[in-house]
């Protein structure tokens, strides 16, 4: 049974999944960071102010918090476009790269007496009349 857990957790899948969590991680503690540090300060600075979470309205005595909702929405937003340009772009950018288109089928080929292309179906040459085989 040690075995048995042993393999399990030495799988790749495991493994992988692992390591995607913990750079998921990593990566999601630094682009709260740039939001919170840097682009949030620039909204703010635009807007007025950083901090939405004061943002209220009261109807019959019930508040709304629609600042909170605000705050919630924009930091989405920021972190979305973050993963966008800083995870998604580069990685399509480098499959488009390594992928190579196969060769198209030939519709052509060449003539043994004048070299000219010709129809892969031609019986005799165009341009000089060749019978090809």
């Amino acid at each position: 049974m040690i075995k048995e857990f042993k393999q399990f957790l030495l799988r790749g899948n495991v493994v992988d999944l692992a390591v995607g969590v913990v750079i998921g991680a990593a990566f999601g503690a630094v682009v709260s960071t740039l939001a919170k540090g840097l682009i949030t300060p620039i909204v703010g600075a635009i807007i007025g102010s950083p901090d939405f979470s004061r943002l209220t309205f009261t109807i019959n005595g019930s508040v709304f918090m629609y600042g909170d909702f605000l705050n919630a929405v924009i930091s989405f937003l920021i972190i979305s476009a973050a993963v966008f340009f800083l995870v998604v772009k580069p990685i399509n950018l480098l499959i488009s790269r390594s992928r190579k288109e196969p060769p198209a089928d030939p519709t052509t080929k060449k003539c043994s007496e004048c070299l000219s292309e010709i129809p892969l179906a031609a019986k005799r040459c165009m341009h000089c009349t060749q019978v090809i085989a």
